[in-house]
């Protein structure tokens, strides 16, 4: 592995586009820091403080801090996923998008064109909505969040947020094409890597101050390399279906005869159910804070991350949403008529309708096993914070797109070297990542 990374140097084109890469989260931190106009932010700092296990705190880790500090990087790169993600389900509610996805390149960029104009509408909505709910947030002795409430506050902070969430889409589109790797997803991944060294710092505190016993230590960290270690082999695994594709003569030149496979991924719907789920259960506490009833105050502490129900329901969103969201991106019928309309079959299986209630089958099957897998891993923190006191959040959505996020860009790195007949980082085989 060692010479792999020295192999990157050899590559000038590779090495740029690493460097470029780089610079530009490097860009993307320090706007992290560059403060909104008009907030009081030691008054938000306290007010946060307590935000901890609402649908803020899951914002603000996605965000990579920058909500706690209401910088103008505050929505980040949230709203260009959920205009992402509603248009891919829109693609299979309306025909005509439908449609659009699969005229190739063409249709392929106009979508992105209605992703970008769906990420300005919902930071204009969103930008609104928190500028609102800030004017009435006040903090016992550091006053008011907002120094001078308005009209003018609210429309130059929807003018910020929605600059800033711009910005940061482009950033990560220029990553993308200049650089390596997916630059949405490197975003989320620097914002979130940004937090552990900060959760290491407090952890080897404790050991020194006596509060965590160094065996425990120990013991955490071969538990943190154990998981990571799960999270590969699960983010790589799927299931092969075997595909024979019949000779065809054209003229004088004959086709197919070949044997290959269908790839099944075990965690087909990626980080997707997870986002959902914690999106739902932290929304009731996140209204409690605001409307002061019982009945709110009831659920919002039933809904406490730690507790029973909220860990049992967050469990079943997920195996639920792992099911919903592979059935929305994955139709076994269409790639069914797409294997019997090249002379592609499953032996054994008669093509068309046998073969999708085959694919089907498989595909329930190992779906069940990869939401079990993200669900133990999303419950992890929880179970480590009550039993070991640990204090940081080790697991969760989190850890499941740095690791993600990691393999693919390696996998990219040793694609651009093994191109240029240098070898990867493995001696043997590939690296594949969460698309092998």
């Amino acid at each position: 592995m060692l010479s792999g990374f020295q192999n990157i140097a050899r590559v000038p084109e590779l090495k740029r586009r690493i460097l470029m890469t780089g610079l530009l989260l490097v860009v993307y931190r320090i706007g992290i820091h560059i403060p909104t106009p008009g907030i009081n932010n030691i008054a938000l700092k306290s007010v946060f403080d307590s935000q901890a296990g609402t649908l803020f705190g899951l914002i603000d880790m996605f965000s990579g801090g920058a909500l706690a500090r209401f910088s103008i990087f505050t929505l980040g790169i949230m709203p260009y996923i959920s205009a992402s993600i509603i248009l891919q389900l829109l693609t299979v509610v309306i025909p005509q998008l439908e449609k659009l996805s699969k005229e190739g390149e063409l249709g392929r960029r106009k979508i992105t064109q209605y992703t970008r104009y769906g990420t300005i509408v919902l930071s204009i909505i969103q930008g609104m909505g928190i500028a609102v709910g800030l004017e009435s947030v006040t903090s016992g002795g550091a006053g008011s969040v907002v120094y001078i409430p308005g009209w003018s506050f609210r429309l130059m902070t929807v003018l910020t947020l929605t600059s800033g969430t711009a910005f940061l889409m482009w950033l990560g589109e220029q990553i993308t094409e200049r650089g390596i790797g997916n630059g949405i997803s490197l975003i989320i991944f620097a914002g979130i890597v940004a937090r552990f060294p900060s959760g290491l710092v407090r952890t080897v505190t404790l050991v020194r101050t006596g509060e965590m016993n160094i065996f425990s230590a120990l013991f955490l960290l071969a538990l943190m390399i154990a998981v990571i270690g799960v999270i590969i082999f699960f983010e790589r695994a799927h299931r092969r279906i075997p595909v024979q594709y019949a000779r065809r003569i054209v003229g004088r030149r004959v086709y197919g005869g070949q044997s290959t496979h269908l790839p099944l991924k075990v965690n087909t719907a990626g980080v997707i159910p997870p986002i959902f789920a914690s999106s739902i259960l932290l929304f009731p506490a996140t209204i409690a804070n605001f409307i002061t009833h019982p009945v709110t105050k009831t659920i919002s502490d039933a809904l406490t991350p730690g507790r029973f129900a909220y860990e049992s329901l967050y469990v079943a969103f997920i195996i639920f949403f792992c099911y919903f969201y592979t059935a929305v991106t994955f139709n076994p019928v269409d790639v069914a008529e797409n294997m019997k309309k090249y002379g592609g079959f499953v032996p054994g299986i008669r093509p068309g309708k046998k073969t999708a209630e085959y694919i089907d089958k498989i595909l329930t099957r190992i779906t069940l096993g990869g939401a079990l897998y993200v669900a133990v891993i999303c419950v992890l923190p929880s179970i480590l914070i009550a039993r070991f006191n640990v204090p940081f959040y080790f697991g969760g959505t989190g850890l499941l797109i740095v690791v993600g996020v990691a393999m693919d860009t390696i996998q990219q790195i040793e694609s651009h070297l093994i191109t240029r007949h240098y070898e990867g980082f493995l001696k043997k085989g590939q690296m594949k990542g969460r698309r092998g």
